[in-house]
């Protein structure tokens, strides 16, 4: 994480900051803990997807990040590549453009749509409370929308699934 999160915004470094994934995995990786800690936030975070582009195909992964300052980079897609991604800003804050191709988005409650696999991205400094969701679906995910994911599995990932890396924010 710290090669895209600016390492000071992190908890793990005294920051407040951090970022989990709800929905579906490419194979081989698991089912994100997310979908296990929060599965009513998983629910309605894809139902806002479906709200806010309504002929939007469903994306089957959400980025939640909280207090979290990314640095210039391409997404990975789990590794895999991905297509179209969604994103909008949500709290009480000040700055934090999303930043495209050098192009400035303001994008607190106001989504955006970018390729985030080929188009360089990062967020301008803020003060405030900032969070932000990014809808997307890697390469080996399509087909296999998040909420139906969810609700295949009882709302939950498997049981005894280790936590994402930096656990619940």
């Amino acid at each position: 994480r710290e090669k895209v999160i600016k390492g000071a915004t992190l908890r793990e470094h005294g920051g407040s900051g951090g970022s989990f994934t709800l929905g579906s995995m490419p194979p081989p990786l698991e089912a994100p803990a997310g979908n296990r800690l929060f599965p009513e936030l998983a629910r309605r975070a894809f139902e806002l997807e479906a709200l806010l582009r309504p002929g939007r195909t469903p994306s089957s992964t959400i980025a939640v990040n909280k207090h979290a300052q990314f640095l210039p980079h391409v997404d990975s897609g789990a590794g895999a590549g991905q297509g179209i991604s969604l994103i909008v800003g949500l709290g009480e804050y000040r700055g934090g453009e999303l930043v495209v191709e050098g192009t400035e988005h303001n994008i607190r409650y106001r989504p955006l749509e970018f390729n985030g696999w080929t188009q360089r991205h990062w967020t301008t400094p803020f003060e405030g409370e900032r969070f932000s969701l990014v809808w997307f679906t890697p390469r080996g995910c399509e087909g296999r929308p998040g909420l139906r994911e969810l609700a295949s599995s009882g709302g939950g990932a498997r049981a005894g699934e280790e936590e994402d890396e930096g656990g619940p924010l």
